[in-house]
């Protein structure tokens, strides 16, 4: 197998350096396409790429492309390859399908049509077939679907190389392994290692940072510390060569620790959070580098040289990205007393400023001599790359930063006008929710024309949303009102500024409404009608909290006892919640989004669910909907609030509910049991139902029901109908 072709995956905006990377494991790179390479290599060289490269995702062995305009024309292609290479015949195999086109629309179908390929392909005369194993499988097949073509592989690297085995403990989200191997690259690193330079992070974190730049120093594999990877039950597998790379990999890690001339760099990581330095001492621990890296409690403002670091060296730092107005102040000195410290004690070094809030580069006091672009995960982001001298000093700026807004008073007669709206709406509204125990509640919305906002209470903090202005409000004045508010806000609510979070909200396209928007991982919980949620005012659009709809969450808790619940489209499972506590005895939660899979399954630990009893599945929703319901999922209750509108990726289709509603409504009611209800809810301002549902179904709108007082002065702010069956 000396003429391969691999696929090589990688973050976006990494394909340039992965080129130059798989050149030095004896690839040939042919093309680069997003997120990947296309490159021709022998095994070995894709073995290579498993345990050496820093920079990718996963490696694909390319078995074939196949003709896939249809769901049958790509059944047969894939049955026509020589699968008993592959895959034993007594073993088990996973399909990861991605992509649509205009026949295969439905990533769930596509995958099942390449199984049924390989079962039909190897499927022994006795009738003995491999089996589907989507957790540990003995091979992993890829499928990339694109337009009229499917390309087809082997899946070498297993799980994504990016988790070296070293970052096992959950906490808030630094850098991927592998983004991190990527700065160290732009930055030189590997370079100034070699001229005998140390390195530092001040503000370390976990210490994936520092840890990869030991590693890339030392020269240690990133897959040495790997318990498997996707090729070690693959037919094709050499075992032979695979011991051959892994000998030679410990030896190059031996020789590594021994430094150059005999010298080790210095790897050092400080932080001021005492228990992020306690995980990256596990990490470190994890990585077997807890001998040779150190880190440290220390502020930035505590940074001082020691006499035993090199005359050269990199500070590599990803600082705060700064969302709340207040923090915003704060981190102008926070890159200030980065640029101080780095150019009192570090002159001759280069300084790597990762982060989110690149305007504020300015404020370090050294002139950038290189911007790269780049993404933390969705996240825009710029590396900035300063040389520590006196020739690259300037005076510390702040930043014009765009749409950021100080608090000012411009007109204190229109500033007046809100202050006492405010007032007022708290001694109504605010009184109506203090007796009724309600914590999170809407205060203001958009009550006064001159100040377009939705302003939010959650239990003493306050979310502030600004409305898109329209075309007749020039940006200056828009600006100018939302400047007043931020001003007035605090002050007539009883507040401190530093407990609110204000955002800009606008029609919302594909799933860009639960994409993040910042990276602070600041949860809190509130409660409602006995019922434990946890909160996130500042690193989505929304809070993981609808609170219109908490009269139809209370409704649920209200009647699922005794009952099966499904919750549609569950986003963070806060109805799921209610109705667990309510008593419902099982419940099954869908979304697609992992992260809100993970928030619904938080949730229902904080109200001591019993998981065994109450699931929540990453799934694509109309997918589900449209399979064939088995005979023990139909429930009791189901609540149905999908998206206006979804183009992403991984569903099946573009779901436009005005169009798509007649259709998800009828496959939910064949998931309900004969005397069961749907609860269908839409935030669709200009929604009409289909008449011809009215034919098949008992619905009721339940619209006015379902609009607590905070709600009423805005009655468009969803529809919601109870359905059920004709009795």
């Amino acid at each position: 197998m000396s003429d391969l072709n691999f696929f090589v995956t990688c973050p976006k905006g990494l394909e340039y350096l992965l080129e130059d990377e798989l050149r030095t494991f004896g690839m040939d790179p042919v093309r680069n396409a997003p997120a990947g390479v296309w490159a021709n290599g022998t095994l070995e060289s894709g073995y290579r790429a498993c345990l050496w490269s820093r920079l990718a995702n996963r490696v694909i062995l390319h078995l074939a492309d196949v003709d896939a305009t249809s769901g049958d024309q790509m059944l047969g292609g894939v049955t026509d390859l020589e699968w008993q290479q592959h895959i034993p015949v007594n073993g088990s195999f996973r399909v990861n399908f991605v992509g649509q086109n205009e026949e295969i629309r439905n990533t769930q179908f596509g995958a099942q049509r390449v199984k049924d390929g390989i079962v039909d392909r190897l499927r022994s005369a006795s009738g003995q077939r491999p089996s589907v194993d989507a957790k540990n499988p003995d091979v992993t097949v890829s499928a990339r679907l694109n337009r009229g073509t499917l390309s087809v592989g082997i899946e070498l690297s297993g799980d994504s190389l990016h988790k070296r085995g070293y970052r096992t403990e959950k906490g808030a989200a630094p850098l991927k392994e592998n983004l991190a191997a990527a700065l160290l690259t732009r930055c030189g690193w590997p370079e100034i290692a070699r001229a005998g330079g140390d390195f530092i992070d001040p503000m370390c974190g976990s210490g994936t940072l520092v840890i990869e730049a030991a590693m890339m120093a030392l020269d240690l594999a990133p897959g040495r510390k790997r318990e498997c990877f996707g090729f070690e039950r693959w037919l094709g597998h050499q075992p032979d060569l695979w011991l051959g790379l892994r000998q030679e990999a410990e030896k190059r890690a031996y020789e590594g620790k021994q430094g150059i001339d005999g010298r080790v760099p210095l790897f050092l990581g400080f932080d001021q959070d005492r228990g992020v330095i306690q995980t990256a001492r596990n990490n470190l621990q994890r990585a077997g580098l807890e001998s040779i890296v150190t880190v440290e409690q220390r502020a930035i403002d505590e940074f001082a040289r020691n006499e035993s670091w090199a005359e050269t060296g990199l500070v590599l730092v990803n600082p705060p990205y700064g969302e709340r107005l207040s923090e915003r102040k704060e981190l102008g000195n926070l890159y200030r007393s980065l640029g101080e410290a780095v150019k009192a004690a570090l002159p001759g070094w280069r300084l790597g400023v990762f982060t989110g809030a690149p305007e504020y580069g300015k404020s370090v006091g050294l002139r950038s001599y290189k911007q790269y672009r780049l993404y933390n995960g969705k996240l825009p982001a710029q590396l900035l790359l300063f040389t520590v001298d006196d020739m690259s000093s300037m005076t510390p700026r702040e930043p014009d930063v765009p749409g950021e807004v100080t608090p000012r008073i411009a007109n204190e007669e229109r500033a007046a006008m809100l202050r006492n709206r405010l007032k007022k709406n708290l001694k109504t509204v605010g009184q109506w929710a203090r007796k009724q125990g309600i914590g999170c509640y809407r205060l203001y919305d958009a009550d006064m024309p001159e100040f377009a906002l939705a302003i939010d209470i959650y239990e003493g903090r306050v979310h502030v949303q600004e409305y898109a202005a329209p075309k007749s409000v020039d940006e200056r004045s828009a600006r100018e009102r939302l400047a007043e508010a931020l001003a007035v806000i605090p002050e007539a609510i009883g507040v401190e500024r530093e407990a609110m979070v204000c955002k800009q909200r606008q029609r919302q396209a594909g799933t860009s409404q639960y994409e993040k928007q910042a990276a602070s991982g600041e949860f809190f919980n509130v409660h409602e009608h006995g019922c434990v949620l946890k909160v996130n005012l500042k690193d989505y659009l929304d809070t993981g909290l609808f609170l219109d709809h908490r009269p139809v969450r209370h409704w649920i808790q209200q009647h699922a006892a005794g009952k099966r619940f499904l919750n549609l489209f569950c986003y963070t499972g806060a109805a799921t919640v209610h109705a667990a506590v309510g008593g419902a005895t099982r419940s099954l939660s869908l979304d697609m989004s992992k992260t809100y899979v993970n928030w619904a399954e938080e949730n229902l630990a904080l109200n001591r669910a019993d998981a065994s009893h109450h699931r929540v599945e990453q799934a694509d929703c109309l997918a589900w909907l449209a399979a064939k319901p088995s005979g023990d999922q139909r429930f009791d209750l189901i609540f149905m609030d999908p998206p206006t509108f979804s183009n992403s990726a991984r569903m099946a289709g573009v779901l436009d509910i005005q169009k798509d509603h007649g259709r998800l409504i009828r496959q939910a009611m064949r998931r309900l049991t004969s005397e069961g209800l749907l609860i269908f809810s839409t935030n669709f301002r200009r929604f009409k139902l289909d008449e011809s549902l009215e034919e098949e179904f008992a619905i009721e709108e339940v619209t006015r029901d379902t609009l607590d007082r905070d709600f009423q002065r805005n009655a468009r702010i969803h529809r919601c109908f109870h359905i059920r069956t004709h009795i």
